[in-house]
């Protein structure tokens, strides 16, 4: 297993923390005055773990983040455990029509979020990047996650095209996405084992990453955008991965 974790912020992810007890919270920062539902039910859950949260005014919160935007409570958390690659290859056995994504040149860590929150939604059962040039499963990316990085395993490898090989030599399809594909997203066969590949923003994929895909399809845009960011883009092909998936049963 290997392991991510520091502070995390914001009402969704710091509840999602909190209901799992596996996950270790080592303290809690909380906004003085806040009010709210949802503030009181993680404050809750703060006092349940047998922690005293600390209470502090907002330039005090802001600081600990950066400014980012907070909701009035941090976390400090302890590590979460991620599958390796092997774990994750030796999982996919056991699964029936796994979907995964896989993530090249994916820099900022707010697309991060925004990709493990579709993910999520549409049950992806793992998303894979490479260790080098890719966003780091910070704070920022917890937070935009909205809870979701709590639920969907984020697996690094050393070689993304190496490890697309080892998913192919399992029956794993690999279709990537990229406006110039002649084929567009709804002619594509995206049943069975299905990987999903996706460029960073402004780059696209890389030579060697593209060669790999079984597939490239594109989605069909009629307005003067040349191109859709990395996180549009997947919720929009994961959505139609599961129409596609649904009308077939």
């Amino acid at each position: 297993m290997t392991i991510e974790g520091d502070l995390v912020f914001g009402l969704n992810p710091a509840l999602a923390i909190l209901a799992d007890a596996s996950r270790p919270v080592e303290s809690v920062v909380m906004l003085q005055g806040a009010r709210g539902e949802r503030f009181q039910e993680a404050e809750r859950l703060v006092r349940e773990r047998g922690l005293r949260p600390r209470f502090v005014d907002r330039p005090t919160l802001d600081r600990m983040i950066d400014g980012a935007s907070h909701q009035g409570i941090v976390l400090r958390v302890g590590v979460r455990l991620q599958p390796t690659w092997d774990e994750l290859l030796d999982r996919l056995e056991d699964r029936v029509d796994p979907v995964l994504l896989l993530l090249d040149n994916v820099e900022d860590p707010r697309n991060l979020g925004a990709i493990l929150r579709s993910a999520e939604a549409f049950g992806v059962e793992a998303v894979v990047l490479p260790r080098d040039r890719t966003a780091p499963l910070s704070g920022v990316a917890i937070k935009v996650s909205s809870g979701a990085a709590e639920r969907v395993d984020v697996v690094r490898v050393t070689n993304l095209a190496r490890a697309m090989v080892e998913l192919k030599e399992r029956g794993v399809v690999l279709v990537g996405l990229d406006g110039e594909a002649n084929r567009v997203l709804e002619d594509g066969a995206l049943h069975g084992p299905l990987a999903l590949v996706l460029g960073g923003e402004g780059k696209g994929l890389r030579r060697l990453t593209r060669e790999r895909c079984d597939a490239m399809l594109s989605i069909p845009m009629v307005g003067g955008v040349g191109s859709l960011n990395v996180s549009t883009a997947a919720g929009i092909a994961l959505y139609e991965v599961r129409r596609q998936r649904d009308h077939s049963s």
